[in-house]
């Protein structure tokens, strides 16, 4: 089975790449069962990879099992920085690099019928860089275009 591995899904986070301390910044790995076909000590045979979990790794020390990949905000009818089963809140402002491993479960066709094969596979997404920031707030009584010296302009 060594000559035969399953798709890598890469790592998608919202809001693309940008994230404010304390708010979800949403992780997805649409992984989904395929198969891919090939020989096999001189027979044909199809493997079928079907995903058993993600394992999220945050950057900062954090990481979270899924039982899936997760879904995108708008997929879930949520607005930005909400939390999902996949998301994650950074506690302080910096650059992490997340990423995220799919564990697969493995099954073999020699043409006779599935086949399990034992232990599980795991292979990780893509990582990117996330940039968490701080964010705050102030009232004002005018716009910065209307108050140039205001309160943060």
């Amino acid at each position: 089975m060594a000559r035969f591995a399953p798709a890598s899904a890469p790592l998608i986070d919202e809001p693309d790449g940008v994230g404010v301390v304390g708010m979800p910044m949403n992780f997805v790995v649409d992984a989904t069962t395929h198969e891919v076909t090939g020989t096999l000590f001189d027979l044909p045979v199809t493997v079928r990879f079907t995903p058993t979990s993600v394992l999220f790794v945050h950057g900062d020390g954090t990481s979270r099992e899924s039982d899936d990949g997760g879904r995108s905000w708008a997929t879930l009818g949520l607005a930005q920085f909400s939390a999902t089963s996949t998301s994650h809140a950074y506690s302080t402002r910096g650059t992490y690099t997340a990423s995220a491993a799919v564990r697969y479960a493995a099954d073999a066709n020699f043409g006779g019928g599935w086949i399990t094969v034992p232990g599980t596979l795991e292979i990780p997404t893509t990582a990117g860089d996330v940039q968490i920031f701080e964010v705050r707030t102030a009232l004002v009584d005018k716009t910065c275009l209307e108050n140039p010296s205001g309160i943060g302009c």
